[in-house]
């Protein structure tokens, strides 16, 4: 009876390790999925970069409908903020790069089932979310803000009328912050940006939620909208994400961040992808070089300290986003 049962327990094994390749392969993580990696105690996959350097590809999810961060332009081609990142990642990697169009509900499951190697998709860091993946140092400020049309332009979310709506996007900072801080707002969710908009523009909400940099962009590219609440909740980060567990790809995006930051390369690719829309007058407010949120001489000194001292400044991160969304 005692040999059934470990006999019965070693199948069931056996079956979760199959059936984990098969959710990575039905993903499309890559040809690698045989190789992949099981986090220790959970059903995540992840390929580390030893495996994604021996594919030739890594997989990155971005957006295709975030203008100016992550979309696709009229020649079919991913363009933007976080794809002009992806891009230099891919080239310093020595591989070809897959995107893999997400939405914000989905970022963490296509870490988990290992659809995405690497998520850099306007992902803001928040303790809740640190729970799931690994956030790699940062490379851009954000906070909330709420667009309305300027027939009603919303400034304040206190005494809210009942009988109006919030757009906001499912999975993102805003609902979570609303739910949290604000729960007698009426929401109404969208599942992509897209349609978020299109409910905007057509009366659906009263107003609509998102990060400050997405309603900015939008009150710039179409007249007779205001951000009337241009920060909302704390000041937080934007960071790279990626499974849970997975070190050696977590580690080398620290080493690469704080080398580009060298190089002054996101004050680059603002200047490449975002200064049409927001013009200069937010580049340093919203650019992060080198992973330090605090000037040059911060990151001059991140990018000296010892490998230690990068994981816990990169630990502190997290930390000071306690209060996020």
């Amino acid at each position: 009876m005692k040999q059934s049962k470990i006999s019965r327990r070693s199948f069931l094994l056996g079956l979760g390790a199959v059936s984990a390749a098969t959710v990575l392969t039905a993903c499309g993580g890559s040809s690698s999925a045989s190789t992949a990696t099981a986090a220790s105690g959970s059903s995540v996959v992840y390929r580390t970069l030893d495996q994604i350097k021996e594919s030739g590809t890594i997989n990155i999810g971005v957006f295709s409908d975030k203008n100016p961060f992550g979309y696709v332009d009229e020649n079919g081609e991913y363009q933007g903020y976080d794809v002009y990142f992806a891009r230099r990642l891919g080239e310093d990697l020595g591989v070809e790069i897959n995107f893999v169009s997400t939405e914000a509900a989905n970022r963490i499951e296509y870490l988990q089932t290992g659809k995405a190697d690497v998520i850099l998709a306007n992902f803001t860091v928040t303790p809740e979310r640190a729970e799931e993946v690994d956030f790699a140092l940062p490379y851009m400020n954000v906070a909330l803000g709420v667009i309305s049309p300027d027939s009603n332009v919303i400034t304040t979310l206190d005494n809210w009328n009942a009988d109006d709506q919030m757009i906001v996007i499912s999975g993102t900072t805003a609902e979570t912050y609303l739910t949290k801080e604000y729960p007698d707002i009426p929401l109404q969710k969208y599942d992509s940006y897209a349609t978020a908009k299109n409910a905007l523009e057509n009366g659906n909400g009263v107003a609509w939620a998102n990060d400050n940099t997405e309603v900015i962009a939008f009150a710039k590219q179409n007249p007779g909208y205001t951000v009337g609440i241009p920060s909302l909740g704390s000041q937080d980060t934007i960071a790279p994400a990626v499974s849970q567990g997975n070190t050696t790809v977590l580690d080398w995006l620290n080493e690469e961040i704080k080398a580009l930051g060298e190089e002054n390369f996101f004050h680059k690719d603002y200047e490449e992808t975002l200064v049409d829309t927001y013009g200069l007058d937010y580049e340093d407010e919203l650019v992060v070089e080198g992973g330090v949120t605090g000037g040059a001489d911060a990151v001059s000194s991140e990018a000296a300290s010892s490998e230690a001292a990068s994981s816990e400044a990169a630990a502190s991160e997290v930390a000071s986003s306690a209060a996020a969304q």
